[in-house]
């Protein structure tokens, strides 16, 4: 029988897989933060990106719900907030489609989803599902690639700003609330499967859905890799790097 492991072994696995798995690894994520991309490229980075950015409260509404406790569900209540915002025109999906429009986008056609790539959909809405179909334990461990993101974040916006003249501060303002949201979001779902996993069996499927939800990010990139970088089979219907912004559909 495999014995359990202690708290700090546990909590080295997680974090192991963020060394080895994190999508900050990725061809694409590399070429963005190096000013390596097209402004087209970063567009479709941006617009793929925002359909995520918009499930994030729909996964957090579901994953809410489950919990038992009042006192975590008013902990998890806060993530919805930073996402959605009190009023219209707040919070993080608000800020996300200002950071797509900032780089030539128009609002609308982002809000439309239409170009985004299929493969965007499949994995956001795998991820959606992910936490609506399986325990507790592993939705609330699929969330916890925000421990990995402060780093990227930073290194994210500098490298924007220092490579891209089409790109400002005030376009990459989503990151700035993310650096104390995301630690601070990591911390109690840490601490929540550290204490809940109570099996090796459990910690195991823990460290296999934080695994899943790495391959959900990498899975985004690699579409935008494959259909922006090369071979460039854009799917039909998706966003034309080759068009102006104002008329971006097939």
């Amino acid at each position: 029988m495999i014995e359990k492991l202690t708290k700090d072994e546990m909590e080295r696995a997680l974090r192991d897989i963020g060394a080895r798995h994190y999508h900050n690894h990725h061809p694409f994520h590399r070429m963005l933060h190096a000013g390596a991309c097209s402004q087209p490229q970063v567009q479709a980075w941006a617009l793929n990106r925002y359909y995520y950015q918009s499930s994030i409260p729909k996964k957090d509404a579901i994953l809410m719900a489950r919990l038992p406790n009042a006192d975590d569900r008013r902990i998890w209540r806060q993530r919805l907030v930073d996402h959605d915002g009190e009023q219209p025109g707040d919070g993080g999906i608000a800020r996300w489609l200002r950071l797509a429009t900032g780089v030539g986008l128009e609002a609308a056609y982002v809000e439309s989803t239409e170009g985004i790539l299929p493969a965007t959909r499949f994995a956001v809405d795998a991820y959606v599902n992910f936490v609506r179909e399986r325990s507790l334990l592993e939705a609330v461990a699929s969330s916890l690639t925000e421990l990995f993101s402060p780093d990227i974040i930073a290194e994210r916006v500098a490298g924007m700003l220092a490579h891209y003249d089409f790109v400002s501060r005030e376009t990459l303002a989503y990151f700035n609330a993310r650096l104390h949201q995301a630690p601070r979001d990591a911390d109690f779902a840490l601490n929540y499967v550290i204490e809940h996993a109570s099996t090796r069996a459990e910690q195991d499927l823990v460290l296999k859905a934080l695994r899943f939800k790495c391959d959900v990010l990498w899975a985004q990139l690699d579409a935008l890799y494959a259909a922006y970088v090369a071979p460039g089979h854009i799917p039909h219907g998706a966003f034309l790097e080759q068009a102006p912004a104002e008329s971006v559909a097939r």
